[in-house]
């Protein structure tokens, strides 16, 4: 199995460098991964570094917590969009959904799915995995189908826990075929990384790539 298809090259850290994000695009095209996760901030950066390569730039909304308001949701996917971003991962407002409030849950998903929709861009949804019972992750994954979300995402790698086989076997379960899964969140081995994938995982989101894909060249 190749992974580096699968992955997307991570750096979400509060304290990344400038050096480390060029450093972070460089190993994408050198390694051949799907893309570069990076802040808002970087973005441009990214669009620099990666130049005309066929490496994808994904940024994150409302990250880590998700409970920033619509409107600035909205505002800073639009933002990154302009500044180069072809996917917008989002964390879903999980304060209101553990309240109970999915009404309002919905429209922040939607709200940020319609801003992407409309500039061609894909849209992933994180819904922290970590935090919901698998009632919950049901529960919102039909909120992601009903949104026409591109992609569900386990986690934003700041929660107590991280991507797990048994949550992507069950937001597989509860999306339709053409809603795409991400698993991010402490993929640290071949091992774990291709369980993921065989599990329904279409993208893996980690800090990893490089490891993982010179792993599985030794071996």
């Amino acid at each position: 199995m190749s992974l580096a298809k699968y992955i997307e090259h991570t750096n979400l850290k509060p304290n990344a460098t400038a050096a480390d994000i060029i450093q972070l695009c460089e190993e994408a095209v050198e390694h051949g991964f799907y893309g570069v996760c990076v802040a808002p901030y970087f973005v441009q950066l990214a669009k620099k570094t990666i130049k005309k390569n066929d490496v994808k730039i994904i940024t994150v909304i409302g990250f880590p917590l998700g409970y920033s308001t619509v409107s600035s949701k909205v505002e800073e996917t639009k933002k990154a969009i302009t500044a180069g971003a072809h996917e917008i991962d989002m964390v879903i407002n999980i304060a209101a959904f553990k309240s109970g409030d999915l009404a309002s849950v919905q429209n922040d998903i939607q709200s940020v799915i319609t801003a992407c929709h409309l500039q061609n861009k894909h849209a992933k949804v994180i819904i922290e995995t970590c935090y919901l019972s698998d009632e919950e992750i049901k529960t919102i994954c039909k909120i992601c189908t009903d949104c026409e979300a591109d992609f569900v995402k386990t986690s934003t790698g700041f929660g107590p826990a991280g991507a797990t086989v048994e949550a992507v076997k069950l937001m597989r379960k509860h999306l339709p075929t053409k809603t795409k899964i991400k698993a991010a969140g402490g993929i640290k081995s071949k091992e774990f990384a291709e369980e993921l994938i065989a599990a329904g995982a279409d993208r893996l989101g980690t800090s990893a790539g490089v490891e993982l894909v010179a792993y599985t060249t030794e071996a």
